[in-house]
């Protein structure tokens, strides 16, 4: 199942981006033998400042057709590690070809947006800007495929 990050705003080089990077190649490595990726980062820019709609319509040409979105949302649920894992691999199990993980800019998502999102998830109750969630949704996606790997990277 490829793994898609639609995001908004362009990531310059810099830590997080290495971060990013280090995470999104260890997942691509860990997950290949569980048919999970490679990961891929999309990044969209509103540059003509329509907000949010404009995102969201930028955001929606990123998604691969069918793919399953799933939305970070400081609205959304909160998953542990292995039950994020889990879900990984319930939808690679049910033959989902491409997941959509989105991440807008620095006002959120659209309602309508998060609407037709296929789940919302959230970091925690704080709201982390938009760079470093990235950063930890490419360290979760890394950790789920160690955890379905039974590689002692996660520690209960």
């Amino acid at each position: 199942m490829r793994v898609h990050l639609c995001v908004v705003g362009r990531l310059r080089a810099g830590p997080e981006r290495d971060l990013i990077d280090d995470y999104l190649t260890r997942f691509d490595r860990t997950g290949r033998a569980l048919g999970l990726g490679p990961a891929r980062v999309v990044e969209v820019e509103d540059k003509k400042g329509g907000g949010q709609v404009a995102e969201a319509a930028l955001l929606q040409k990123a998604i691969p057709e069918g793919a399953a979105i799933w939305a970070l949302d400081e609205r959304g649920r909160m998953l542990s590690s292995p039950d994020f894992a889990t879900q990984l691999s319930g939808l690679r199990d049910q033959g989902r070809g491409d997941l959509a993980f989105v991440i807008g800019g620095a006002d959120g998502l659209t309602p309508s947006f998060r609407d037709q999102a296929d789940k919302a998830i959230s970091f925690g109750p704080m709201v982390w800007p938009h760079m470093l969630a990235r950063v930890m949704l490419a360290e979760q996606l890394y950790r789920a495929a160690s955890i379905l790997a039974g590689s002692p990277y996660h520690r209960v």
